[in-house]
């Protein structure tokens, strides 16, 4: 992968979680970020079939901007390839791609987990069995907000996921710093991260872990105010039909109108922060390497 470590960036952040031009925007500046730091940003998508590694800023734009463009997980690679899509690509997706290519830290804002209801509905996101799968270390401030935070580490750990909270003792919520719920793991330094990545793949095992950041402080929402957010944007969702793959971006708005559109300021401050972290990360997987 050259000289220097490498980034893998997710696209449906761009296509489907941000309202253009700050989707663009956040984009480019998160790549900046990455490069500033001493690694080079890939961020992955899909466009007219072709399988993008490292998109250029004119595709970053057309991927932003564009009407149709698909939110491809894992299973809708092979469909968007067939039928030329263009495709954002879910963190699951990203990490299927990453690992193809033989990258080895992913940033993303939040990734997909157990759902709120999926005691009844099943819905856990195939985001968690590629990070329990693919040989990549996830970098993330935690799991959407609106997702079951408990049941979310309760399957990481069934699955045999290494978590780990960036200097903090708790999983984080998101937009909010704190969940109520401990990793057990309080990774204080990328060089941590490294040594542990080492250490599995020396001793055999296989599959990913997962960093969870809190964003910083004074970018944070207060916990109350996520919780209360989170009920009010699910309690809309239900009233309207919305589920599936047209949830995530339901909820998004729904939260950013709820919070006068502060949840957008707290998801732009999450993404280059995991942006810094995961440089440091994969600086610290090559020097160990």
């Amino acid at each position: 992968m050259g000289e220097r470590p490498v980034v893998a960036l997710e696209s449906t952040i761009i296509a489907h979680g941000m309202p253009y031009p700050r989707n663009v925007e956040t984009a480019l500046e998160v790549e900046r970020i990455v490069r500033e730091a001493g690694a080079e940003p890939k961020t992955l998508g899909i466009l007219r079939g072709q399988i993008v590694v490292g998109m250029t800023p004119e595709q970053i734009e057309e991927i932003g901007t564009k009407q149709g463009v698909w939110k491809a997980c894992e299973r809708d690679i092979p469909l968007a390839v067939a039928q030329k899509a263009d495709a954002a690509v879910t963190a699951g997706a990203s990490l299927a791609l990453a690992a193809r290519a033989g990258i080895e830290v992913f940033v993303t804002g939040g990734i997909g987990a157990v759902g709120p209801h999926a005691a009844r509905d099943f819905d856990i996101s195939a985001d968690l069995p590629a990070i329990a799968e693919y040989p990549v270390v996830t970098v993330c401030a935690g799991a959407k907000a609106f997702m079951d935070i408990g049941a979310t580490l309760e399957w990481l750990e069934t699955q045999r996921v290494p978590v780990g909270t960036w200097q903090a003792e708790e999983f984080p919520l998101f937009y909010s710093r704190r969940s109520g719920f401990a990793a057990g793991w309080k990774v204080e330094r990328g060089e941590e991260v490294a040594a542990t990545w080492a250490a599995r793949k020396r001793l055999g095992f296989r599959g990913g872990m997962l960093i969870a950041a809190p964003l910083p402080a004074e970018c944070a929402l207060p916990e109350e105010e996520t919780r209360a957010a989170i009920q009010e944007a699910l309690r809309r969702a239900e009233k309207a039909g919305v589920s599936g793959k047209g949830l995530t971006p339901f909820l998004l708005a729904e939260i950013k109108a709820i919070t006068g559109g502060r949840s957008l300021e707290s998801n732009v401050a999450l993404i280059k922060n995991n942006a810094r972290i995961g440089a440091e990360i994969a600086a610290a997987i090559r020097n160990c390497g």
